[in-house]
């Protein structure tokens, strides 16, 4: 069966845990059934555990419930960073992370610490900003000897200001927003920027799937029939949860969609089969199942 790309596939690895073991697993997924992604790797150390606080938020709270996130992420990673520094991802498993690109993946930046971007967006300066996204890039350079082409914020947390960092410039293409699955130029400024978005419009496990193996079904089903509309799409799945207790759930997921004559591939082989869209802003919005705003496309008023 002739497939085209008709989805674009993004794969977020955030923390030690998820780069250790969960890319070696979606790798030889991957491999298995012929698709090739987009990687957004994070690189410096691993605190992921402090957003332990959020528990006091009772929507955070009731997502972490929902999702069961003992089990689906594991203890290791709710807990890192806690009671000590985590460990640095891109020195200590460069190895792991060379392996994406050796198998012809694409891969970009995705946060030198991911937790410190998520809670600082909104109160740290600019230039504390810029230092964390050009730390990443010089981890990033470090383990694949080159400068990264392409980002995504942390958590879909971006805004005018972080596109008009100087760090942030160097991008060719960038997927920090939400929305219908267009490429557009962001305007800063009032002036579209000569740096496309990639917004992700299909939802992730997280926010959506419901507890048990009857959710997970349920899941599959969800999303097979999101790709069987003849639309565009682009998928984000985390190498913490397809990458580990739902790998098999995964799989099983590409089988049926590919059975069905869905093609993946990469965001950047995505970006090249789509027209541009109007230029549009990025706002701060909600997206259901996931607590707190994220970055979201608004096209100018008329």
């Amino acid at each position: 069966m002739t497939r085209t790309v008709a989805a674009g596939l993004r794969i977020d690895v955030d923390t030690w845990r998820g780069t250790r073991g969960g890319v070696p697993t979606l790798l030889r997924t991957l491999r298995k059934r012929g698709i090739r992604a987009t990687w957004f790797v994070t690189l410096g150390p691993d605190n992921m555990g402090r957003h332990a606080w959020r528990m006091l938020r009772p929507a955070f709270a009731l997502k972490m419930l929902r999702s069961r996130a003992a089990s689906l992420y594991g203890w290791d990673i709710l807990l890192r960073g806690t009671l000590w520094p985590g460990p640095r991802i891109g020195s200590a498993l460069a190895a792991q992370l060379r392996d994406i690109e050796a198998d012809g993946h694409e891969v970009g930046v995705h946060a030198w610490d991911h937790h410190r971007w998520q809670v600082g967006i909104d109160r740290l300066p600019a230039e504390a900003l810029d230092a964390e996204l050009h730390r990443a890039c010089e981890a990033f350079h470090a383990v694949f000897q080159r400068a990264p082409e392409c980002a995504a914020a942390p958590g879909w947390r971006c805004s005018e200001r972080v596109l008009k960092l100087p760090a942030s410039r160097a991008f060719r293409w960038r997927s920090d927003c939400r929305g219908p699955a267009r490429p557009f130029l962001p305007l800063v400024e009032g002036v579209p920027l000569q740096q496309p978005q990639i917004p992700v419009d299909l939802p992730t496990f997280d926010e959506a799937a419901q507890p048990g193996a009857r959710g997970d079904a349920e899941w599959n089903e969800q999303l097979l029939a999101r790709l069987g509309d003849g639309q565009p799409h682009v998928l984000t799945v985390h190498a913490e949860s397809e990458g580990g207790a739902k790998a098999q759930l995964f799989d099983d997921f590409l089988a049926r969609a590919l059975a069905k004559g869905c093609g993946f591939g990469t965001l950047g082989s995505w970006l090249a089969s789509q027209s541009l869209g109007e230029p549009a802003a990025l706002a701060a919005g909600t997206v259901a199942g996931r607590e707190g705003w994220v970055c979201v496309a608004r096209a100018p008023r008329r």
